[in-house]
C-alpha cells in the first residue's frame, strides 16, 4: 500500500509540473510583428481584430502635444492615447495619457480595472494618493520631474493645490486601462442605481441623492 501511494503521488507530481513547465513555456508574446486593431470589425475577441493594411499613421499620434481646456466642472481634461486613438498598440499591453489641470483642478477619485498607473510631472505641482483595499491612504505631493505610481484597480486621485496650471504625462500597462469615475459611475449609471441603494450606502436622504443625480445627468 505505501508503495502505491507513492507512485501515486509521484506520478501526482510529475503531472503537475509538466502542466506547469506547458503554462511558463507558452508564447508569452506577439506571434507577429504588428496586430493593427480594426477598430471598425464587428468581430469581438480580447482586444481588437488586425487589419490587413498597415501605414505609419497607425503607430502615429500628435494629441499629447498640445495643453487640453481645462473650463468644465473639476478643471481637469484627460487626453489619451490609447488603442483607440492608436491602433498600432493592439497587443502591445501599453498607452499613456496626458492630463491637464487648472489651478485647484481635480482628476476625481477613479479607478482603472486594467492597468497600473505611473505619472510624470511635466509642470506645476500635484497633491496625489490611492487608497488601499484595507482603507489606507498614501499620498503625496509631487512636483516637475517627479514621478508616482497608483497600482492596479485601486482607487487613486490628483489634485492641483497651486496657483498655476499643472499637467503630467500618465502610462499604463495596458492598450486600453479603462476609467471608472466612483461619482459618475455611481451617479450616472443607466438605468439608474435605485436611490434606495444610494441613500443606504452612503447613508444621507433620497432628496441629497436625487440631487447629486441631477447634477451627473447627460445635457440635453
Amino acid at each position: 500500500m505505501a508503495a502505491n501511494k507513492v507512485a501515486y503521488l509521484s506520478l501526482l507530481y510529475m503531472t503537475l509540473g509538466l502542466v506547469l513547465l506547458a503554462i511558463v513555456s507558452a508564447d508569452p508574446d506577439l506571434l507577429q510583428d504588428v496586430c493593427v486593431a480594426d477598430l471598425s470589425s464587428g468581430v469581438k475577441v480580447n482586444g481588437f481584430t488586425c487589419k490587413e493594411n498597415v501605414s505609419a499613421e497607425d503607430f502615429f499620434f500628435v494629441g499629447l502635444a498640445k495643453p487640453g481646456l481645462t473650463n468644465n466642472t473639476f478643471g481637469s481634461l484627460v487626453t489619451a492615447a490609447n488603442v483607440q486613438k492608436i491602433p498600432g498598440l493592439n497587443t502591445l499591453g501599453v498607452s499613456m495619457s496626458r492630463i491637464d489641470y487648472a489651478p485647484g483642478g481635480l482628476n476625481p477619485p477613479h479607478t482603472h480595472p486594467r492597468a497600473t498607473e505611473m505619472v510624470f510631472v511635466l509642470e506645476g505641482q500635484l497633491d496625489v494618493g490611492f487608497i488601499t483595499t484595507a482603507n489606507v491612504l498614501i499620498s503625496k505631493t509631487i512636483k516637475v520631474g517627479e514621478t508616482f505610481v497608483f497600482p492596479k484597480g485601486l482607487v487613486h486621485f490628483q489634485k492641483n493645490n497651486g496657483q498655476v496650471p499643472a499637467a503630467v504625462i500618465a502610462a499604463f500597462n495596458s492598450q486600453l486601462p479603462g476609467t471608472q469615475s466612483i461619482t459618475a459611475t455611481l451617479f450616472s449609471a443607466q438605468p439608474p442605481v435605485p436611490d434606495h441603494v444610494l441613500t443606504k450606502a452612503f447613508q444621507v436622504g433620497t432628496k441629497e441623492v436625487r440631487k447629486i443625480k441631477s447634477r451627473f445627468a447627460p445635457k440635453k
